[in-house]
């Protein structure tokens, strides 16, 4: 029983199959958390843009 554990462990370790999936998943999610950052911080600083232009027009 000890020897069928310590062969599945062995090859347990030598397979990298899973570590690539898990690698992509950190590195989408890490991608999908910068790009929500960054289009927060553009959007308040087009939003603050548009306003500006906006309040420098003429009233009708």
């Amino acid at each position: 029983m000890t020897g069928f554990l310590k062969k599945m462990l062995s090859r347990l370790r030598r397979d990298e199959r899973g570590v690539t999936l898990v690698e992509y998943g950190i590195a989408i999610a890490l991608a999908v958390t910068l790009g929500t950052a960054g289009l927060a911080t553009l959007s308040t600083e087009v939003g603050g843009a548009l306003t500006a232009a906006g309040n420098e027009m003429p009233d009708p």
